[in-house]
């Protein structure tokens, strides 16, 4: 399966750099739903059969564009939200207490899913939801599907799940809006990162470390 893991546009709460992670959220500035019109475009060259999307109506906004241009349904589906702040939900991320959020999800990437986030969720409960969603995509048939989801659970997830993606370069690649990681493979034999916000990610052992970005799609 061909998966496209697609962060939404960009929100008022973005613009504060506020951790609103609660259903259901801020809603797309301006930038933001032309974002959302611009990936139709974008995305012209995929074959996309399915649409996922969270039940945070910003990645609803931001899908809709390109499910009306393909007729395609949205399938809204709790599992692919965004990591729950629990405790410092709204709180600034450039904060003290508010960078406990990253810190946290870093953590998880680390392979220390245990952690729970203050109030909120553990790694592995987080993880257990994205793959049913994933598992319920490649389940249907679809060759290629598109998830409209968010930047912090799309790191962890991919740092997690693609073989070629490590703790360090997810760490340090964040996501900008209605940026999109492709990955191919499957739950059962694994995934490989084919690229990260346009830029082509390197497999263990072909020319790099892993999730080295080495050129620009």
């Amino acid at each position: 399966m061909r998966l496209l893991l697609i962060r939404h546009g960009q929100t008022t709460a973005n613009v504060r750099f506020l951790l609103d992670t609660a259903v259901p959220g801020a809603g797309l500035t301006d930038l933001g739903r032309q974002q959302a019109t611009a990936l139709t475009e974008v995305l012209a060259d995929e074959d996309i059969e399915a649409v996922y999307v969270s039940t945070l109506t910003r990645t609803q906004d931001t899908a809709a564009p390109l499910a009306a241009a393909r007729g395609l349904e949205v399938r809204v589906r709790d599992g692919v939200r965004e990591v729950a702040a629990g405790d410092l939900e709204m709180l600034p991320g450039d904060t003290e207490r508010g960078q406990t959020y990253m810190r946290t999800v870093f953590a998880w990437m680390s392979g220390d899913t245990g952690v729970r986030m203050p109030g909120g969720e553990s790694g592995d409960e987080v993880l257990a939801r994205y793959d049913a969603v994933v598992a319920e995509a490649a389940a249907s048939g679809a060759g290629t599907v598109a998830v409209f989801s968010h930047g912090a659970v799309i790191r962890l997830w991919a740092a997690v799940r693609a073989g070629n993606v490590d703790v360090d370069f997810a760490a340090t690649h964040g996501l900008e809006n209605t940026g999109v990681v492709v990955l191919e493979g499957s739950l059962a034999d694994g995934f490989k990162a084919l690229t990260w916000a346009g830029a082509t990610v390197t497999p263990h052992g072909e020319g790099g470390p892993a999730g080295e970005p080495v050129s620009e799609a």
